[in-house]
């Protein structure tokens, strides 16, 4: 008899894994190319434009400086061995502070928290913003337990093309799209522009040189 309460533990048990199992299985999945969708809004193609031209500005800033910097070697150098001490410590004294603007400004527009990132929060995050909260209208209306993200950027490796909510997402958007997969013929200008917003810069302690092309 002693055996009866343990087989009905563990009976309970195994229909708790097994309810617990069939909830599982009942929940609904779906997928979406959040990079398709954001491509496909106007608005945040002209933001990224905006970005872009953000950042070219900041780089044209800072060659700029670095050409005023090797400018000063250069005369220091040809002329050096004419200079008194004292007139040689003070050239060398320019040239190490305008190494340190250079460094100092691309930290301010390119570092993190730097003005690229504010400047990127700014105008693309709304619009991101815009489709996220589409991204879970349509999960709520179609009662999905999870959405994953199927862009370039994601681990989803692969996923059944009627469970993609991509074409949904965009009608909430007020848009109408292609396919996702067009998604993955981007033309290559485009990726090496957003390259151009993300591309590191030279590490200062190699020097101030900020050559990206």
């Amino acid at each position: 008899m002693k055996q009866a309460p343990r087989f009905l533990f563990a009976a309970a048990v195994l229909l708790i894994a097994i309810a617990t199992g069939t909830a599982a299985m009942a929940q609904k999945y779906a997928c979406v190319n959040s990079e398709h969708v954001l491509k496909s809004l106007p608005d945040y193609v002209q933001a990224q434009q905006r970005l872009e031209r953000y950042v070219a500005e900041w780089q044209q800033e800072i060659e700029a400086k670095y050409s005023e910097y090797e400018t000063l070697q250069s005369e220091y150098r040809q002329k050096s061995y004419l200079l008194p001490d004292n007139l040689k410590k003070h050239h060398e004294e320019q040239i190490s502070a305008k190494h340190q603007e250079i460094v100092a400004l691309q930290q301010q527009r390119f570092g993190v928290g730097g003005d690229m990132d504010k400047k990127r929060a700014e105008l693309l995050k709304p619009v991101q913003d815009r489709v996220y909260a589409a991204i879970e209208r349509v999960a709520n209306e179609k009662n999905y337990a999870f959405v994953f993200d199927r862009s370039g950027t994601s681990t989803v490796l692969y996923a059944n093309v009627k469970y993609d909510i991509t074409a949904q997402v965009l009608d909430a958007l007020g848009y109408t799209g292609g396919s996702a997969d067009s998604a993955d013929a981007v033309d290559s200008d485009k990726k090496s522009k957003a390259k151009a917003a993300n591309a590191p810069l030279r590490d200062s302690r190699r020097g101030p040189g900020i050559k990206t092309k």
